[in-house]
């Protein structure tokens, strides 16, 4: 049995998920804009934060395989499992991955410190996936970080989800919590009575109100545990969108094989308890649309236009969300500048590492943090806090404005580019008359005229020099966007 079990772990080691097998995130519907005067104040910070850090970690990083999906029993990629394996046991080979979970390398302040050194600014961390598995002390499940089987139980760090909370926190962040609205560990969601076919509730709801009810009310309970007794929570990430009424349901929250019934968790109910623990808390439903969806989340995808309402794109440094070992991790020149396409269009970006089992970040991850923080050391001002402006994008070149009315121009090299060009040609908008334009990273002058509707800037070879090989570079066009108004 036991040379049985190394074989079987060697080979679910060996499943790795391409990020293009994730569930989809887009939403249906017109978005509802916020009312609520605490929530928009805190959208409003939200969108200053620009750019934040997301982790997916649990007891299935031992395995290096998709977080939660490989029990998931339908017949897609990003749910595969060993060939040989029966369905029935890999399952229970998986709920037994805590009694091994054991990752003394946590150090909470050392991850915050990578991700302020990268420049985020706010984090989102899986506080329970789809698998049930709890990272925090609920006392509403036995399938958590905290139960007697889990060896990390008796550590002072155990509680997970508090010490990460309390870390970043501390170290200056913005906290979210993603939560799983499906719970695949339940047997009020998937009823041991019934085969699991597919990601849904397995029973009707509609002829066991009952026990669809003691979900809802698990679920609310859980919630209220995060709201009330983590500290200060800017964000309620919620995922499992096909977790909705049933006369919202469509194709895109169907998965492979829809069910016929309901599966309304109360998200008045929810949302109203979670904001009398955290007066002004964002909400994101996340691809159901609505009035509890406060900004939307497309996943692994940039939208090629902006969008009129508050959104992220959510988005995997390596190819799996969770860890996977030897993961294909992008380059530090990628991802700033899909940070930057994104944030010209109006969006945040939400990066994401998957932590080792022991607890630390994968250290090729972090070399790609610290890159992407060395750009960000010096053109952040163009970033953080900045709003989207027209013509948001031509050519190379991306805009982003600045609440006192300067605007960036962010020119994205192609990759043979090791320095800017002599001359820039820069669409848009005019700086003020007699204004200093300089490239971040240098403190020279640089001289400027307009030619019809472009401003021509010519960069003198000390300065291509002195900021040669960076992954873009952004030039400040003081006052340009007050000519727009």
């Amino acid at each position: 049995m036991a040379l049985q079990r190394i074989l079987a772990l060697a080979l679910l080691g060996a499943l790795a998920l391409p990020a293009a097998f994730t569930a989809h995130a887009d939403s249906p519907g017109d978005y509802v804009p916020e009312t609520d005067p605490l929530v928009l104040r805190r959208l409003e910070q939200w969108q200053d934060w620009k750019f934040g850090f997301m982790m997916h970690w649990g007891p299935y990083s031992q395995w290096g395989v998709v977080e939660s999906w490989s029990i998931c029993s339908e017949d897609v990629d990003w749910c595969r499992r060993p060939e040989g394996v029966a369905y029935t046991d890999y399952v229970k080979q998986y709920e037994h991955l805590p009694d091994t979970f054991n990752p003394v390398r946590f150090d909470p302040a050392a991850w915050a410190q990578v991700a302020k050194v990268a420049g985020t600014k706010y984090v989102v961390f899986t506080t329970k996936h789809h698998d049930g598995f709890a990272m925090f002390d609920t006392r509403q499940s036995d399938y958590r970080i905290t139960a007697p089987n889990v060896p990390f139980h008796g550590d002072p760090r155990a509680n997970i989800a508090r010490q990460v909370f309390d870390s970043f926190r501390d170290a200056g962040f913005g906290i979210g919590a993603y939560f799983s609205k499906p719970d695949w560990h339940s047997d009020d969601y998937w009823w041991r009575r019934f085969a699991t076919p597919n990601r849904h509730v397995n029973y009707d709801t509609r002829k066991h109100p009952e026990r669809w009810q003691r979900f809802v009310d698990y679920t609310h309970a859980q919630v209220d545990e995060l709201t009330r007794d983590y500290g200060r929570i800017d964000i309620l990430w919620l995922d499992g969108g096909w977790v909705r009424p049933g006369d919202t349901l469509g194709d895109i929250a169907n998965g492979t094989a829809g069910v016929p019934w309901p599966q309304d968790i109360d998200m008045p109910g929810m949302a109203a308890m979670a904001r009398r623990n955290q007066p002004g808390l964002i909400v994101v439903d996340r691809a159901v649309g609505g009035r509890y969806e406060n900004y939307r989340t497309p996943e692994q995808k940039i939208p090629e236009q902006p969008l009129p309402y508050p959104w992220e794109t959510c988005m995997t440094l390596g190819d799996s969300w969770s860890y996977t070992p030897n993961d294909n991790y992008k380059s530090a020149r990628s991802v700033v500048q899909m940070l930057v396409d994104v944030v010209a269009k109006g969006g945040n970006y939400l990066l994401n590492v998957g932590p080792q089992p022991d607890g630390q970040l994968p250290a090729e991850a972090v070399r790609r943090l610290r890159q992407i923080g060395a750009w960000m050391d010096v053109n952040g001002e163009a970033i953080h806090a900045s709003r989207a402006v027209a013509p948001y994008r031509d050519g190379k070149f991306r805009y982003t404005r600045l609440k006192n009315g300067d605007m960036y121009a962010l020119y994205l090299p192609d990759a043979a580019e090791t320095r800017l060009p002599a001359h820039l040609h820069i669409p848009g908008p005019a700086p003020r008359a007699g204004a200093t334009l300089r490239v971040l990273g240098s403190d020279a002058a640089l001289q400027w005229h307009r030619e019809g509707d472009r401003t021509v800037v010519k960069i003198p070879a000390a300065v291509r020099a002195a900021t040669a090989d960076a992954y873009a570079w952004a030039i400040r066009l003081p006052g340009a966007a007050e000519a727009m108004q």
